[in-house]
């Protein structure tokens, strides 16, 4: 049986789904270093002692992590289902995406030349894909599986 090209995933959809799987594989290991930090015993001890405040930073890292992780898994998955939720959900996870460059660039200890790369990638990726979701044809008539 033949698959009609227009409904496959090509073209500029590719785009869209290396931007996915490149923010999937960095927060897996963003996962393994936060793993890894609580493995390590002497990391782990230090870890503990910290102040409190510095604690409960380091722990709503972890927990943004594990969501943006979960959350960019499940949209994976519905854009190799072909699912018609994937076009909302997309433009929700790329505001996500920039709403953590902002965090990063509030609240984290990096330089901010490097946070203000992160916030200009992310805005960049949202102006220019969001669009795309929005009105492309090809989005529209690829992704229709309920």
């Amino acid at each position: 049986m033949a698959v009609n090209s227009q409904t496959r995933i090509g073209g500029w959809l590719l785009l869209p789904l290396a931007w996915l799987l490149m923010t999937l594989l960095s927060t897996t290991l963003v996962m393994f270093m936060f793993i890894s930090a609580l493995l390590d015993p002497a990391l782990r001890n230090e870890l503990f002692n910290l102040q409190s405040n510095v604690l409960y930073q380091w722990g709503f890292s972890v927990l943004t992590s594990v969501l943006v992780w979960c959350y960019s898994v499940w949209v994976t998955l519905l854009f190799f289902k072909r699912s018609q939720r994937l076009p909302r959900h997309y433009i929700i996870w790329l505001l996500l995406t920039v709403l953590l460059a902002l965090k990063v660039f509030a609240f984290s200890p990096v330089t901010d030349a490097k946070a203000v790369q992160t916030l200009l990638i992310a805005l960049l990726a949202a102006a220019a894909l969001v669009p795309y979701f929005k009105r492309a044809r090809r989005v529209k008539t690829t992704f229709i599986n309920p």
